[in-house]
């Protein structure tokens, strides 16, 4: 299992559509094979700074998968406008948050 996490900055003033444009763009993205679950989260200091976190079953699921399919250019399309800046992705393994255990 891994989770993808990507950072998505949006303009201050639409934080709130943003929002509403992900809830109608969010079921392209859970039927996705190998989604097994996101999370959408604002910044508290920083609150134009969106994370989303996705598990995916396995890199592959997410990329080249649904980084390559028609829903993911759908799902971009949604968003696009709201962001200020690129959005950083990247992925990390997902064992510890699965088991619970935190390695030190």
């Amino acid at each position: 299992m891994i989770y993808e996490i990507a950072q998505l900055p949006v303009h201050k003033e639409h934080t709130e559509t943003f929002r509403q444009a992900f809830a109608k763009v969010v079921p392209l993205l859970s039927r996705a094979e190998g989604y097994q679950g996101h999370l959408l989260a604002q910044g508290i200091e920083t609150p134009e700074l969106f994370h989303l976190i996705v598990r995916w079953r396995s890199l592959e699921d997410h990329t080249p998968g649904f980084e390559t399919s028609e829903d993911h250019q759908t799902f971009m399309r949604g968003l696009e406008q709201y962001f200020s800046e690129e959005p950083r992705v990247y992925h990390i393994e997902g064992a510890a948050f699965a088991t619970g255990e935190y390695p030190l």
